[in-house]
């Protein structure tokens, strides 16, 4: 992928959240904050996973890479962002930009599918509790995050294919503060309108599918466990009230920011805030919250991470 033998631009501009100074110094504080809640929130995750013997089952396998992903993506545009911040120097190399699209999209798709797969370990435990480990044995898990990842790489790739051969030759600005795909599509120098829509249908509808899919099988997973059994409605219900919300803060900024008819840039910072600084910090806070096992295990490992720094 060399940008350079179709294109005039080499480097993009990022405008940022703001341009006041009390501002900008205000984002600088908050965004720093938030990326330290969640490194440490999201790590705390993975590593109680890891080493906790009592979470190695499929439900916090899959815990455990969600908090990957959330951190990874936050990653891929915070730092950079807070540099930004910091030294007044928003510009990012054209393959930067490109770079950094596709690997929000594969992570984006890969989490997607991701969800799916916890949807389907919480059918599996509340509708077949005694097939459970048989169905969600660990072939099983490798095969669902293999294929979160092989989708996510499909989806990447479908979403670049369209851009790709795009001529760039100014302007340069995209007013946000990572390379949004849709703001990057509107600098080529021709038609875009064609490609915009077959861009935004393809995140657009993909998202809202499989928003309302895992909706419905939330339903379905409820119903069936009333018709079973009225007192297991909500403890289900319980355990599933997560999920929900999870699947809400990921997928309402995605189906928002690509199915409503008059986007404006104002609202779409507002939705990658909600994406990459708060809703990574809120998923850790709602599983920990809302889990036994997991709240011990995270108290363990934190008085063991203590106990390591009194001795040294």
């Amino acid at each position: 992928m060399n940008a350079v033998n179709y294109t005039e631009v080499s480097e993009f501009v990022f405008l940022g959240l703001s341009t006041s100074s009390p501002a900008q110094h205000f984002f600088l504080a908050f965004s720093t904050v938030s990326y330290i809640v969640i490194v440490l929130g999201n790590l705390l995750v993975v590593f109680a996973v890891i080493l906790e013997p009592h979470l190695h089952s499929p439900m916090y396998f899959l815990l455990g890479n969600l908090s990957l992903i959330d951190l990874c993506l936050s990653t891929l545009t915070v730092p950079k962002m807070l540099s930004d911040l910091y030294s007044g120097n928003n510009t990012i190399s054209f393959q930067g930009c490109v770079t950094q699209i596709f690997a929000l999209h594969v992570l984006g798709g890969s989490e997607m599918v991701l969800l799916i797969a916890m949807a389907l370990d919480r059918y599996v435990a509340i509708c077949k509790p005694l097939h459970y480990l048989t169905i969600m044995n660990p072939r099983m898990c490798t095969l669902l995050l293999s294929g979160a990842w092989v989708i996510g790489l499909l989806h990447s790739v479908a979403q670049l294919a369209f851009v790709v051969h795009l001529p760039f030759c100014g302007p340069n600005e995209i007013d946000s503060f990572y390379c949004d795909l849709p703001q990057f599509i509107r600098l080529a120098c021709a038609d875009t309108n064609r490609m915009e829509f077959m861009v935004t249908a393809n995140s657009g509808f993909i998202s809202t599918g499989t928003f309302f899919l895992l909706m419905i099988s939330y339903i379905f997973i409820l119903v069936t466990v009333r018709k079973h059994s009225s007192g297991g409605l909500s403890k289900a219900l319980s355990t599933l009230s997560a999920h929900i919300i999870v699947v809400v803060l990921f997928f309402g900024p995605c189906i928002f920011v690509y199915m409503r008819p008059f986007p404006t840039v104002s609202v779409d910072k507002f939705l990658a805030i909600l994406d990459f600084m708060i809703t990574p910090i809120l998923n850790p806070a709602i599983y920990t919250l809302r889990n036994k096992d997991m709240k011990k295990a995270m108290k363990r490992l934190s008085s063991q991470v203590l106990s390591l720094r009194k001795i040294s």
